[in-house]
């Protein structure tokens, strides 16, 4: 059985590598530096992206734009990770700029709600 294929963008390496050796029934790349998440993700063709909003260099929205643009990846859900919005202040039923979030720190049931959400067979 192929494992479903998670990429994680976000510039906390400590954060990604967590949760790829936590979640390890998921297939999930890690990219820690969002101006080579888009070549990442056309590389490693992942079922789902999770985004952080708040990074260096670009922000998450920018990555997202970028993604959109791209014919092969444009079908992939992006779901945005920030401290920025808490969920009891999710404003707009959970999402950001037309996307899904999770609000960090994040626990493992929900990214494995969200996993099974938009990676169910």
């Amino acid at each position: 059985m192929n494992k479903k294929r998670v990429l994680m963008v976000d510039d906390e390496p400590g954060f990604t590598r967590l949760v790829r050796l936590t979640l390890s029934e998921y297939e999930i790349c890690e990219e820690n530096d969002p101006r080579r998440a888009v070549a990442t993700a056309q590389s490693f063709r992942p079922d789902l992206i999770l985004l952080d909003v708040v990074m260096p260099e670009m922000d998450g929205g920018a990555v997202a734009a970028q993604i959109r643009e791209d014919k092969s990846l444009q079908h992939v859900p992006i779901v945005f990770l920030t401290a920025i919005v808490s969920q009891t202040e999710k404003a707009d039923q959970g999402m950001i700029g037309g996307f899904q979030f999770l609000a960090k720190p994040v626990t493992k049931e929900k990214l494995l709600e969200c996993f099974h959400r938009y990676l169910a067979d």
